[in-house]
């Protein structure tokens, strides 16, 4: 038999079919080139930091439970090896309030969302949220009752082989006040996402949506309003900045308009805006505002009519008529719609995101939305008009969708229903 890995067989296969010959050539070094390319992927993948920072055992399971969730899906194999990963952390000791063990659950909720298991999500997301306030809870009792430990450092990895972990690099001791904060801002996040699971369209549980976000809310301003009072503690580190918690009462007030309690929306999109740092992000807030205000009950409960008249220059239902009292929420809905408009306008350069052209394209349907209820229907048409141009242009079909629809309403408006006063 012909050896045709001798240099004599490749030269006379040259002479004969030399186009062929190269094509060969270049298939193979293409083919070898993808292979060394897709083990180079696996080792920088499956080998990258997020996996050895766990122990061997714990490390392989969650290699095999990503690749059976992103690689080659198989939801039962995958949901096996994420069990088998939470198991061998009990197993092997590792600190179930530790970002790294957290992160498993944190990770495999996200992947029952992405499969569409939304209420098994949630499921997993609520007893890590059960668990982190339990842990709250004890830690601030055992301070109470001065049993607290000062510091509270990480137990060590365990090795299946039985060295030593290394000494440099090594994290400082974690402190008591300092794990606290770790575990109360991870809540506050677990809280907000299940917010955002109980709203979504496959789950409608809007109710403990709202406890979620209600929880979120109180506990992230109760913790900064603790800290302004008794000062910082030993080790505790810095609580969530102020963006974090504007997305947080911004998350709330979309549940408030959800449930058309507009009055219980815009003193969270106020105070959302003042935390906002986002020139066009303010925008999108300004917009929400127009559009609470736009459907702000002329008798809301409570004393929120009465705030809102402080803030706004409002006039006080008690003393003016619905209509007029309708009005005046209708034409502040008009200034911050165009505060809206001027706001996404400004940005130019790297500041600039399609989030400020969006902004820029609602404010002009928000304009032409209040135009209209205050019956001005040229100018709504015109609102409407340029709202269609710009966001064909911008290729925001969301955009040209809503305009059109408030088009058609101009053309044949909807009869006219009386309204209740409660």
């Amino acid at each position: 038999m012909r050896n045709l890995g001798r240099p004599e067989t490749l030269r006379d296969a040259y002479r004969k079919n030399p186009e062929e010959m190269i094509l060969a050539l270049i298939l193979l070094t293409g083919v070898a080139g993808a292979g060394l390319y897709a083990v180079y992927l696996y080792f920088n993948y499956f080998y990258h930091r997020q996996f050895t920072r766990y122990p061997e055992p714990v490390a392989k399971a969650m290699r095999r439970a990503l690749y059976y969730s992103n690689y080659n899906p198989d939801p039962q194999r995958a949901l096996k090896y994420y069990k088998q990963a939470l198991d061998l952390c009990i197993e092997l000791g590792l600190d179930p309030f530790s970002d790294d063990v957290m992160g498993i659950k944190i990770q495999l909720a996200a992947w029952l969302e992405q499969i569409e298991n939304h209420a098994v999500a949630a499921q997993v997301l609520e007893s890590l949220l059960n668990d982190c306030k339990r842990w709250v809870e004890v830690m601030e009792k055992s301070v109470r009752d001065g049993t607290a430990p000062k510091f509270v450092s990480p137990p060590p990895k365990v090795d299946p082989e039985g060295s030593d972990q290394a000494a440099a690099g090594a994290p400082p001791p974690e402190t008591l006040w300092g794990k606290r904060t770790r575990i109360l801002g991870k809540a506050v996040g677990i809280s907000i996402k299940l917010g955002e699971l109980y709203s979504n369209e496959h789950v409608m549980q809007q109710d403990r949506a709202h406890e979620r976000l209600i929880w979120s809310v109180e506990t992230a301003l109760k913790e900064a309003r603790r800290r302004s009072v008794e000062g910082l503690k030993e080790g505790e580190g810095e609580w969530m900045g102020s963006e974090a918690i504007g997305g947080a009462l911004e998350s709330l007030a979309h549940s408030y308009e959800s449930k058309s309690q507009f009055h219980l929306a815009v003193p969270l999109f106020l105070q959302a805006l003042r935390l906002c740092k986002e020139p066009c992000h303010s925008a999108v807030i300004m917009n929400n505002l127009a559009s609470s205000f736009a459907q702000h009950p002329t008798q809301a409960p409570f004393q929120t009519v009465a705030t809102a008249a402080l803030i706004e220059d409002l006039p006080s239902p008690e003393s003016v008529s619905a209509s007029d009292a309708r009005k005046a929420y209708l034409e502040t809905a008009r200034r911050w719609a165009t505060n809206a408009n001027v706001h996404a306008t400004e940005p130019q350069g790297e500041q600039r995101t399609a989030e400020c052209d969006e902004a820029c394209a609602a404010s002009l349907c928000n304009l032409g939305d209040i135009a209209a209820l205050l019956g001005e229907p040229d100018e709504a048409r015109r609102m409407f008009e340029r709202c269609i141009a710009m966001s064909k242009d911008l290729g925001f079909a969301a955009g040209v969708k809503q305009a059109e629809a408030g088009l058609r309403n101009l053309t044949n408006p909807k009869p006219k229903t009386k309204s209740k006063s409660k």
